[in-house]
């Protein structure tokens, strides 16, 4: 009897997808995305292995039953498959099968944990004692008979040199992990659905992009104007472009705010990327508020079918089917992201969030702020940095104007890019920062919009949303507010409209919390900054005289504010600048060398950099993988599901996302009240999102301004969606009114 893999439905069994020729065809994908980290022949006994229980009696009899055949002979048992290749695995292919049994059992519900964890049900010990039965089946044992099982063991006992000391076994089960649940995706897509799979995208290649990339830089580098700031900037692309000859590894890009990082760091990635034969260039953006503006710019130079955007402030009008597609696995030239995309992703369980991890080996990553990364996950994303530069073809560029220094990574091992002898620093020196002579005196809020009031152009950098709100409203109608009380459609017409009045020498005043110190390209003569850390103090200055236009170097004002932060980090960052500015030298923030000290200091303070990944992920990789079929099996507990539970770069157990009323999102509204969460409607919804703490909910549900909604299919049950109902909940000045009275007049009028 012939064994298939997949049915389709209204189909003969005659056009039925073949067990083996999905296998087949999974097991070439996977070998193919593996080849770039010398994988892909385990790769390839992945693919050969996974679907090996759809060899079942009861399997195959499920797929007749689903297609309304019956059997007078059928197996209506247990036909559950994804087990079956994890025992064989585990059982005959020594320490190598062991690490990539994980794999085969989770290519369907995700990566397991050993034992316990957060499903202790589906961990991998428990899949290996219930499905080891499996394997003595007759038509499995008949399978596995008939293909080549022998020739895997041997390959799998062999000794595999890619494993070594300084690599990490379970960041190279996720990279083998995704190549598998990739091919299994594709091939079955390919199968059950080839008029999507058809729609996938055949972008272009980055050799004919660099050329439309370096043409248009080119055409703009020469149409700029003839001013210091710009002649550095050439400068910078110069030592950008020299640099890409160098092999692939660690790198960074060094460069004061406002310095054209984005635009040479690009130019980098794409020299070093043809001169090294790697697949795409990732963007990684540290804030989804300002990442449509780095976006824009490459599309502006590649054209928009050539950059996939993908986070989850993305505007879905500018949404393609192939770019959907696209951005289920990164299969794109080039790739704008998020930090938490991005890292969060790396250390994910799920088959849907690890499809994409292959398509990061053989890259440019250009880290932008890097400095901005959580410092309670510094160690685990330092970690994840290390194994892609060391062990996957991908050379990482640590974009910053800060220095960092990142935890169990050698200094070393990071080539900067940008030489020390462009004194970038002092030359791009374009402001000048006023220090508080006495930090134990804080100002009153009414204080500082005082002063504010004596420019018709300033910005004012706070530490938080409320902060943000209490300045605001001390300052004169037709001050600017920006924060993450707007959503993103509100944060981004805002921001244009900053920017336009800057162009045209409008008075405009804005407050605005941090949000718009790193990448907003906008340019102030007077920044007031809230006492804060160097990097932050640093960005805030980036703002300042960006250009370089003013005859005098800008005005950056760092003031005491009422209170300090109670965000820990943002406390961590204070303490540490405290710290320098009593040093009897002070502090100079156009020298390149204070910023690894006030790392250091910012570092020894905080509690934790994800020490506690240990237990999770950081086993040491026995050295008996490194002698072949001689060495003696270890157990390897690693928790997946645990690691993935706690790496979290924002804490969404503390905030809410709130629907608002803003632009179109009534009409999205209503559509979701009437059909449910359907994907196209929550995707375009994200636009029209703010998040509270989940503390606030309860009052605001109690003061009539949310409501959590109760949605078809099963309204008899809690959705967790939350909005906006009090029409002046949502104000056109300052978003969502988290800290306001309550209700208004206007809350009254029918």
């Amino acid at each position: 009897m012939a064994i298939f893999a997949h049915s389709k439905e209204s189909c003969p069994i005659a056009e039925w997808q073949p067990l083996d020729a999905h296998l087949a065809g999974v097991a070439d994908k996977a070998a193919s995305f593996a080849e770039g980290f010398s994988s892909a022949q385990l790769a390839g006994i992945l693919g050969l292995l996974h679907d090996i229980g759809k060899a079942r009696s009861s399997f195959q009899s499920y797929l007749r039953r689903c297609n309304g055949i019956e059997d007078s002979e059928a197996d209506y048992g247990n036909h559950s498959h994804s087990g079956a290749g994890a025992c064989w695995l585990w059982k005959h292919g020594g320490n190598i099968g062991k690490a990539l049994s994980y794999c085969v059992a989770g290519h369907h519900a995700g990566l397991p944990d050993m034992s316990c964890g957060e499903t202790p049900n589906g961990a991998l010990k428990n899949r290996l004692d219930e499905d080891a039965k499996v394997l003595e089946e007759p038509s499995v044992r008949e399978w596995i008979s008939t293909h080549q099982t022998d020739c895997m063991s041997e390959i799998l006992r062999a000794p595999f040199h890619f494993i070594s000391r300084d690599s990490s076994l379970s960041f190279w089960i996720r990279m083998m992990y995704s190549c598998l649940v990739d091919a299994d995706f594709l091939d079955t897509e390919a199968f059950m659905d080839p008029e999507r799979s058809g729609l996938r995208p055949c972008s272009g290649s980055l050799a004919d992009l660099s050329k439309l990339y370096f043409a248009k830089l080119d055409e703009k580098q020469q149409s700029a104007a003839d001013t210091p700031v710009n002649r550095i900037r050439a400068e910078i692309r110069n030592a950008c472009e020299q640099a890409a000859d160098l092999p692939l590894g660690l790198f960074s890009l060094t460069v004061p705010t406002g310095g054209g990082k984005t635009l040479s760091g690009t130019a980098f990635a794409f020299k070093h990327a043809l001169r090294h034969g790697l697949k795409r260039i990732i963007y990684v953006i540290p804030y989804t508020s300002i990442i449509e503006q780095t976006a824009d710019v490459l599309r502006g130079f590649l054209g928009a079918e050539n950059v996939l955007e993908h986070h989850s402030n993305f505007d879905p009008a500018k949404e393609t089917p192939q770019s959907r597609l696209a951005s289920e696995n990164w299969d794109a030239p080039v790739v704008v992201t998020t930090a938490v995309q991005f890292f969060e992703s790396l250390y994910a369980c799920k088959s849907s969030r690890c499809r994409k991890l292959h398509n990061i080996a053989e890259s440019v990553v250009i880290l932008d702020e890097v400095q901005l990364l959580p410092t309670r996950l510094l160690l685990p994303c330092a970690e994840a940095i290390r194994q892609l530069a060391q062990h996957y073809r991908t050379s990482i560029v640590l974009s910053t104007a800060t220095q960092l220094n990142l935890p169990g990574v050698e200094p070393s091992s990071i080539h900067e890019i940008v030489p020390s002898s462009l004194d970038l620093y002092h030359r791009l020196k374009r402001a000048d920062i006023e220090f508080p002579v006495d930090r134990t005196l804080r100002r009153t809020w009414d204080d500082i919009a005082d002063e504010l009031i004596l420019f018709d152009r300033v910005l004012c950098i706070v530490n938080s949303r409320r902060d943000c709100y209490d300045l605001f409203s001390k300052m004169p109608d037709g001050t600017v507010h920006l924060s993450a009380s707007m959503c993103g459609e509100h944060r981004s017409r805002v921001i244009a409209d900053i920017k336009r009045k800057l162009s045209t020498g409008e008075p405009i005043r804005v407050v605005s919390t941090q949000l718009v110190e790193a990448g907003v390209d906008i340019d102030f003569p007077v920044v007031y900054r809230a006492f804060a850390g160097l990097s932050s103090v640093a960005q805030s200055a980036g703002r300042c005289n960006r250009e370089g236009n003013l005859t005098e170097p800008g005005r950056v004002v760092v003031f005491m504010p009422p209170e300090g932060s109670k965000i820990k980090d943002l406390r961590d960052g204070e303490y540490a600048m405290s710290d320098l500015l009593e040093r009897p030298s002070g502090v100079d923030a156009d020298d390149a060398c204070s910023y690894p000290d006030y790392f250091k200091i910012l570092h020894s303070k905080a509690n934790d950099l994800g020490v506690a990944f240990e237990r999770y992920l950081g086993v040491p990789v026995p050295k008996e993988f490194c002698n072949g079929p001689s060495c003696r099996a270890e157990p390897m507990h690693y928790q997946f599901r645990e690691a993935a539970a706690a790496f979290k770069m924002i804490d969404g157990a503390a905030q809410v996302p709130i629907i608002v009323r803003f632009g179109g999102s009534d009409s999205l509204i209503a559509q979701l009240r009437a059909v449910g969460q359907k994907r196209d409607i929550m995707r375009r919804l994200q636009r029209y999102t703010v998040n509270v703490p989940r503390s606030c909910i309860n009052g605001l549900i109690e003061k009539g301004m949310v409501e959590e909604l109760s949605l078809p299919p099963r309204k008899d049950e809690p959705s967790g969606i939350y909005v906006q109902t009090m029409p002046s909940a949502y104000r056109d000045d300052i978003g969502f009114d988290l800290f306001g009275d309550g209700l208004r007049n206007v809350d009254f009028i029918v």
